[in-house]
């Protein structure tokens, strides 16, 4: 008996990763020679921010994303602080506003104007003056706002709260004081109510944020963690770190049990540090190598083996830095899932790489693009101050999509319909399109009274392309076969007295209506026109089309549905 490998079904199995050209680059940017493990990048789709040289102190570029090319050597920076930037980030919910953190000891909030920088920047619109040390990690709350996470080398997490008026702040409203040396590493849940860290004590741990709590510490000694990571809802961690033998390594953690990984592999031997990067929405998992140009990516699943090897992205070039363009700023025309920003200092490049998935069609791809999380806050400050958890608003990507409600909406009442709660399937992601679906539920019901008023008496012309309905005939045998032998007039099924005789969808395009009516249809066929006579009710005729169609040798024939 032969043996085969199981297979494992997946729409992303055939993503590959695809490097920008030159001219869609930014070359001759000066890229910081800083030897923090950070990422010195940071995205939304209106900016690329990049921590630079700078003498006499730290500062950081802001770039337009759609400024690509060479950098004018003199473009103006964002310079206020008194030593080298270490972090930077982005606001989720304003793409006008980021914030900083440097070997100063401070961290800073900036304004970025919405016209092009024509001036250096050097008076931030917020100071936080709390850390004793250097500053080292800055994080972002990822559903209240203006809530700020900071970490710095006095061991201390401090919580602050920017929606005070005050331009300098010196007391935050919490501080977590739980670690034992530097904290490597900060990251979320999805609706922001644990922390997870990992320490240079080599422990990882999670941490109620409000409370100060450590809920749970890993104290397995085989894995020496740098970088940790939420995985979303699922209840797991991922950890970058070394083993015994110095070679690089991965493991997978249940949140609620940390004594024992799920999983642990070893990568390879490079001295490199790992950057994890998890997408919730496809559950894609990246691994970006510093010191390296390869960007391994993985598929998470809830059971066994939980960590899917997909594929890996290879690059002569290696990345010191990468930043992550949000999901709202992705090409969906181009079916691209994910938007890497790569930093090569050795050629002062910033090189944009692509996730795509492979697909023919051009319309948009709802299966690999579920709803998403929205550039709105889903909580104030106080309101998650005050102990309330809310997980992120949603949004779809489809283009011409209205911004989601956090609670349903419904103009009408509608009693065929079903709401279905995400809050309950998603612990709180809550996201709805009431309006869109309203609209579209309106718009066919006009379109089935305006059927029912044409008089049976008059003809119409229609024509081979869009309908005077709005709703293009289906192009190709299989999108036939998939539309369930529907009236692409007016929605309806055939009647059970509807007889219609074989035709051949390749080679002619043409309406099927499930209603009666007498109308006279000209279509055009490969070039050449066809006149089509609907017959009176219970007689069928078949039209002869052109007598041999480009791509076919056979002569096309047309049954039509009598009326």
């Amino acid at each position: 008996m032969s043996w085969h490998p199981q297979y494992r079904s997946s729409k992303f199995r055939h993503v590959y990763g695809k490097a920008a050209s030159r001219d869609k680059c930014y070359d001759c940017v000066p890229i910081t020679c800083s030897v923090h493990d950070n990422h010195f990048c940071a995205v939304n789709p209106s900016f690329i921010a990049v921590v630079t040289e700078c003498v006499g102190g730290g500062a950081f570029l802001v770039i337009p994303i759609k400024q690509t090319g060479k950098l004018d050597p003199h473009y103006p920076k964002v310079c206020g602080h008194k030593g080298n930037v270490l972090d930077i980030k982005w606001n989720p919910f304003n793409d006008f506003v980021i914030a900083s953190c440097s070997e100063d000891a401070t961290v800073k909030i900036w304004d970025i104007p919405n016209q092009l920088i024509k001036k250096s920047i050097t008076t931030p619109k917020k100071e936080l003056l709390g850390h004793a040390r250097r500053v080292g990690l800055i994080e972002w709350h990822p559903t209240a706002d203006n809530i700020l996470f900071s970490s710095g080398y006095d061991y201390k997490i401090m919580i602050w709260n920017l929606d005070v008026k005050d331009a300098v702040l010196s007391e935050p409203v919490k501080i977590i004081d739980v670690h034992k040396d530097v904290v490597l590493s900060m990251s979320f849940n999805t609706d922001g109510s644990l922390l997870a860290t990992a320490c240079r004590d080599r422990k990882i741990r999670v941490i109620d944020p409000r409370a100060g709590t450590v809920l749970q510490e890993a104290n397995y000694k085989s894995h020496r963690a740098n970088k940790v990571l939420f995985l979303g809802n699922m209840k797991k961690l991922f950890s970058t770190g070394t083993s015994w033998w110095n070679s690089r390594q991965i493991a997978l953690w249940d949140q609620n049990d940390l004594s024992v990984p799920l999983l642990e592999e070893d990568l390879d031997g490079s001295s490199g540090l790992l950057f994890p990067v998890y997408d919730s929405d496809t559950h894609m998992l990246y691994v970006v190598g510093k010191g390296d140009g390869n960007i391994r990516y993985y598929e998470i699943s809830p059971e066994k083996p939980y960590l899917n090897y997909l594929m890996e992205y290879r690059s002569h070039l290696p990345q010191k830095g990468i930043g992550m363009m949000p999901k709202r700023g992705l090409d969906v025309a181009a079916c691209e899932i994910f938007r890497f920003y790569k930093l090569i200092p050795t050629k002062s490049l910033i090189e944009p790489v692509s996730m795509i998935v492979p697909r023919r069609s051009e319309s948009y791809q709802e299966d690999i693009y579920p709803l998403t999380a929205a550039a709105q806050p889903a909580l104030t400050a106080q309101q998650w101050l005050n102990g309330i958890n809310k997980g992120p608003l949603l949004v779809s990507l489809k283009p011409g999509s209205e911004a989601v409600s956090p609670s349903p909406q419904f103009l009408d009442p509608e009693p065929f319909t079903e709401v279905t709660d995400l809050s309950q399937q998603e612990g709180g992601r809550m996201a709805l399109e009431d309006k869109q679906k309203l609209g579209e539920i309106r718009d066919s019901r006009k379109k089935m009274k305006l059927e029912g008023e044409l008089p049976s008496s008059k003809k119409m012309c229609l024509f081979n392309g869009p309908d005077v309905f709005e709703c293009p005939p289906p192009k190709t045998e299989n999108e036939v076969r998939m539309s369930g032998m529907k009236c692409w007039g007016c929605g309806g099924s055939p009647k059970p007295d509807d007889k219609r005789m074989p035709f051949t969808w390749w080679q002619f395009r043409e309406a099927l209506f499930c209603r009666p009516v007498s109308v006279q249809a000209l279509c055009s066929l490969r070039g050449q026109k066809l006149c089509l006579t609907w017959l009176p009710h219970g007689k069928q005729k078949c039209v002869p089309a052109a007598p041999r169609l480009r791509g076919s040798g056979k002569e096309g024939a047309v049954s039509v549905l009598a009326s």
